[in-house]
């Protein structure tokens, strides 16, 4: 990323375009979720989504804190605007936000300006750099679920700590990573795990979503493995609320 860009987007004076994804139950093409993903202008006036920012490891971690506050709430202030109660809101949160006392400071408000109960939104934890520590995770998350926000663990299948985070985490929703859907119709052994995955979070009572679907055939394959819920560019491509520059942080 241009240098320029990224002291832009610190400075306050760049501009986030919040993007909305649908999710949808399968059975029956039914929108149950829309996830909020934070995208930018680039210097060309161009929309690129910021994930690829946040998880570089040259991106100092005071840099990353910062940006990722001010994706927060830019999202907030979308769901505060256009949100509804017709369908869950999915939030993506970097785990060296919640380590952060500007955070749990500032999502209060966030929290009193939504137009609809807090349970509607799901603050999806990302397995990029940031808090390691288990303990500290499973912590955090009983403190979002006293506040009345549901949790999920995002990319499970990316990593080989993916599947404790989930068992000590004990989200709302898990979300299997694109790894387990790439050509999963030509793979046995991803369809087996994915079917496996599904009835076990039927046994929990957890939401259960294939993301990264592409093609008609991975579909198929996703639905014939029993996955109750599926999001990717065949169901939808990302659409663009309307832009808003990057507020300065509030300490």
């Amino acid at each position: 990323m241009p240098k320029g860009i990224l002291e832009s987007m610190l400075s306050g004076e760049g501009t986030i375009v919040p993007h909305v994804q649908p999710m949808y139950r399968l059975n029956d093409n039914r929108l149950m979720a829309l996830e909020y993903l934070a995208w930018h202008l680039d210097a060309d006036g161009n929309s690129k989504p910021v994930g690829p920012i946040l998880q570089d490891p040259a991106l100092l971690l005071k840099d990353r804190l910062t940006l990722d506050l001010k994706f927060l709430e830019s999202t907030f202030q979308t769901l505060a605007r256009t949100g509804n109660d017709n369908c869950l809101h999915f939030v993506n949160l970097e785990p060296v936000s919640l380590e952060a006392p500007g955070f749990w400071e500032r999502l209060p408000r966030w929290m009193e300006a939504l137009p609809f109960p807090p349970d509607l939104v799901v603050m999806e934890f990302t397995e990029s750099q940031g808090v390691h520590d288990l303990e500290s995770l499973q912590g955090y998350a009983n403190r979002l679920r006293d506040l009345g926000l549901r949790v999920a663990v995002d990319d499970l299948g990316a990593g080989v700590a993916s599947l404790t985070h989930m068992a000590r985490l004990a989200p709302d929703f898990i979300k299997a990573d694109r790894s387990l859907v790439e050509q999963v119709h030509r793979r046995p052994y991803q369809a087996a795990l994915l079917n496996a995955l599904s009835h076990f979070a039927q046994l929990m009572h957890v939401g259960f979503i294939a993301e990264g679907i592409e093609t008609l055939e991975e579909l198929e394959a996703v639905m014939d493995a029993d996955v109750p819920w599926g999001q990717g560019f065949i169901l939808g491509q990302p659409w663009p609320t309307r832009p808003r520059p990057i507020a300065a942080s509030r300490s």
